[in-house]
């Protein structure tokens, strides 16, 4: 519709200036670039014909012509112009802004559906999850009509017929019904994706040869002609009491649906004002004013500061359960693969996550599944020959705990296998032959590049691909993983999180003229040591000891290669912070404070530099580094 009045007024412009010329054309080199211009934007918005008209009409006028020669080829292309748009307007599915619409849309519905149809597999004769599946197929092909994509259009009448006979009872939902519907609606999905990511609404051709799918739809359609009492039940709800009650439960809609940019253009800004205040309440010529009414007036603005600064953090979060929806798919898919059998049960759902983080945890929790399902539970026939329940048990929990946000994948299959590790470990030159470590570092040793002790390999897991990948990207999240397993009862793995990527609590520290920020979640305790609490290992590496515990020691100003105020620990502060489940002590000249930092991205420039995570605006309006724990200890 936009596209379309784009093109057509661009048309409109040129009648309207061959209208004012009269039969003057005097410049026929100007009338041409503004055909030009027509043919382009018309190819943008995929509409060659009225591209190549305009080329045509170009054409026209590119040699030598009459004043009135000119005028009459140009009234006659301009017509032909207005006819072409007159007897096919633009489509709907060229307009980006209703594609977007329907793939937000649609995506919804999509998630719901396959939470339903995993409750359907519990549970066929649940009418209240037909009739909803059926209402959102009927609500995605009224879109896909309205947008005309004649493709997902198809697809989703087909489901809807299929639906409709199991809301009439004439079809039973069995798993090769699930399987067709959940086959349509990874179809979908993958439409969508391409709506989102190509200019043009034309189909590519694994989308648009369809008939394999529709034909799948079919063959499962076939009424099976059952009594309406013996599949309905007594309890099942008429249609329109099910809307009805639907409508009752969730009530009016107060939601609105904002561009992603633009929230986080928002949550950016609101990020600068926190900066500017935390700035303004540092400044000594405020200080030195003293003045009750100002300072009462600056409490008020601090207040108001930080709840929009909270309202706004809050606008980022979104519950966990949809990602924790789209695991119990995938289990479903690797239990039948494999020919094993495990339920999922989820626990949290409701906890809520900064939307970038949510997104960024859908491959590791994806590869930590994978794994539990391949590796982690055994056959049926294992599981009874060890005296388990042959359906395995796989849990997904989230919870917060300490001011962060905690997800488990625990299953009850085999555990890891000590022996096999460390054998593996020596092999791949990672310990020493007699070594014994603990079994933190033991079990940490897996998320090695290529590290695997599968004996079998398979299309889905087993070659050391997969959990390396898991803990670069949880500690990108500013994350950590810890592991505990017994040997034939399971394996839980815990990811530590923060709740938002763009602010963090932190401890600010001094070295020299320069300042950092230890993210207070790594910080355990803060001491200033005696001489007889430091020292050398083998004239070596510098140790402390700590509660009669050896700890090694960082000095951060050799880290970073800066010139400390003093360079006996003594006259230092030394903070014991924690990485990866490993305590150490951080040596620096003096702390400074607790702050709340709004986190800056430092660029592509600083990518490679390790120990820094980031940089922050510090009260004072002086810069700080934020340091990351890994890389300060790895350096």
């Amino acid at each position: 519709m936009i596209a379309t009045a784009a093109i057509d007024q661009k048309v409109q412009a040129l009648a309207m200036q061959l209208l004012l010329d009269g039969e003057e054309i005097s410049n026929t080199s100007e009338w041409s670039e503004a055909l030009m211009s027509l043919s382009q934007a018309a190819e943008m918005h995929n509409r060659q014909d009225v591209a190549a008209l305009a080329r045509e009409v170009a054409g026209q006028l590119a040699g030598p012509m009459a004043a009135a020669s000119a005028h009459q080829s140009l009234a006659s292309g301009i017509g032909r112009l207005q006819e072409a748009l007159t007897e096919r307007p633009m489509k709907l599915s060229l307009d980006r802004e209703l594609i977007g619409d329907f793939a937000v849309e649609s995506r919804e519905h999509l998630i719901s559906i396959e939470g339903l149809l995993l409750a359907l597999e519990q549970d066929a004769q649940d009418m209240e999850a037909i009739h909803s599946v059926f209402r959102s197929f009927h609500t995605i092909k009224g879109l896909a009509g309205f947008l005309e994509l004649e493709y997902v259009q198809q697809v989703a009448h087909e489901v809807e017929t299929l639906l409709d006979h199991a809301r009439e009872s004439r079809l039973i939902i069995t798993p090769p019904v699930i399987d067709v519907v959940l086959e349509s609606t990874d179809y979908l999905n993958r439409w969508i994706r391409h709506l989102e990511n190509s200019p043009f609404a034309t189909a590519p051709a694994e989308l648009s040869e369809n008939e394999w799918l529709l034909r799948r739809i079919l063959d499962v359609s076939v009424p099976s002609q059952l009594p309406l009492a013996d599949a309905r039940g007594p309890e099942a709800p008429i249609l329109g009491e099910a809307r009805e009650s639907a409508s009752k439960r969730s009530g009016p809609s107060r939601s609105v649906k904002v561009d992603t940019d633009k929230l986080d253009y928002l949550v950016d800004m609101v990020g600068e004002m926190v900066i500017a205040q935390s700035v303004i309440r540092h400044d000594p010529d405020l200080i030195k004013a003293q003045k009750p009414q100002l300072t009462r007036n600056f409490t008020q603005l601090t207040r108001i500061t930080d709840e929009v600064q909270r309202t706004a953090m809050a606008m980022r979060m979104v519950p966990i359960g949809p990602l924790f929806q789209k695991m119990a798919r995938l289990v479903r898919d690797l239990t039948r693969k494999f020919g094993k059998q495990a339920q999922l049960d989820t626990f949290g759902e409701e906890v809520q996550l900064d939307r970038n983080i949510v997104e960024e945890l859908a491959d590791p929790l994806m590869h930590m599944i994978r794994n539990a399902v391949d590796h982690g539970i055994e056959t049926p026939e294992g599981r009874e020959a060890a005296s388990k329940n042959p359906v395995a048990r796989i849990e997904l929990k989230a919870f917060h705990l300490a001011g962060q946000i905690v997800i488990q994948i625990s299953d009850d299959g085999r555990g890891l296998n000590r022996t096999k590790i460390l054998a593996k470990a020596v092999k791949n030159g990672l310990i020493a032959a007699n070594a014994n470590p603990p079994d933190t570092e033991c079990f940490n040793l897996i998320f090695h590049p290529g590290f695997s002790t599968a004996e079998v390999l398979s299309d889905v897991s087993g070659r050391g691909v997969g959990m390396d990948v898991v803990k670069k990207q949880i500690q990108k999240l500013r994350g950590s993983v810890d592991i505990q397993s017994t040997l034939g009862s399971g394996t839980t793995f815990s990811l530590k999180l923060p709740l938002t990527m763009a602010i963090i609590d932190g401890l600010v520290v001094g070295v020299g003229k320069e300042r950092y920020i230890v993210p207070i979640f790594s910080v355990k305790e803060m001491l200033r040591p005696t001489a007889e609490m430091v020292s050398t290992i083998e004239g070596r590496a510098e140790v402390l000891m700590v509660r009669n515990n050896l700890l090694p020691v960082v000095r951060l100003y050799e880290r970073f290669h800066i010139e400390p105020r003093s360079k006996n620990p003594e006259e230092a502060v030394f903070i014991v912070a924690e990485y990866d489940g490993k305590l150490f002590c951080l040596m620096v000249d003096e702390l400074i404070g607790k702050q709340e930092v709004v986190i800056k991205a430092l660029g592509p420039m600083f990518q490679q530099v390790s120990g820094i995570a980031g940089g922050a605006i510090l009260g004072d309006g002086r810069i700080g580094l934020i340091l990351d724990m890994q890389g300060v200890f790895h350096r």
